[in-house]
């Protein structure tokens, strides 16, 4: 039986396991959130960057990429790489995937997501809800060992926009960050 991972932040773009098939497509009941701290790739300890999360949400959808794999090694090749990479994310959810708006059916049922969720015991790097304002600061300046965590959020925004979703959530922050980059005094 084949294994389904769905991306819905940096996955989309720096997958870091082996796979034999994309789909592009959408769970439900969820929308995409800047809620997750990162203290181990966009940001420190003393300064966290953001990173995205899954939040319930009636009525809502978050797209993103499936990612199907088959072969026994590759199977546990990508659960070990995931359980490194997503190890401030404290819940691993089983969804279905849809990949149009009008099917009742998913195209994908068992998908495994990893998610951060608001419980601050069990997930320490909970950061939650901010002003779109506090976020784009705290985004545009932060910075990990895999880089500034602007950079994860423009990637994010190419990325999603390259598979066809245009997430308000996501285009908005990085015009706010773009903003208050180009707001900065010029090294002279």
């Amino acid at each position: 039986m084949a294994l389904w991972v769905f991306g819905y932040g940096s996955i989309i773009w720096k997958t870091g396991f082996p796979y034999d098939e994309t789909l592009v497509g959408f769970i439900k009941g969820y929308r995409r959130v800047f809620y997750q701290g990162s203290t181990d790739h966009r940001g420190t300890e003393g300064a966290p960057g953001r990173t995205v999360t899954l939040e319930p949400a009636e009525g809502e959808v978050c797209w993103g990429v499936a990612y199907k794999i088959t072969k026994e090694e590759d199977k546990q090749a990508a659960v070990e790489h995931l359980e490194v990479r997503e190890k401030q994310y404290d819940q691993k959810v089983y969804v279905d995937l849809f990949t149009d708006l009008k099917d009742s059916s998913p195209a994908v049922s068992g998908v495994l997501v990893y998610i951060g969720s608001p419980d601050k015991k069990r997930n320490k790097n909970y950061l939650g809800p901010a002003s779109l304002e506090e976020l784009a600061k705290q985004i545009a300046y932060a910075e990990g060992p895999s880089g500034p965590n602007r950079d994860y959020l423009f990637q994010l925004e190419k990325s999603l926009l390259r598979i066809g979703c245009k997430d308000e959530h996501v285009i908005n922050l990085a015009e706010e960050v773009r903003r208050i980059l180009s707001e900065e005094p010029k090294a002279s």
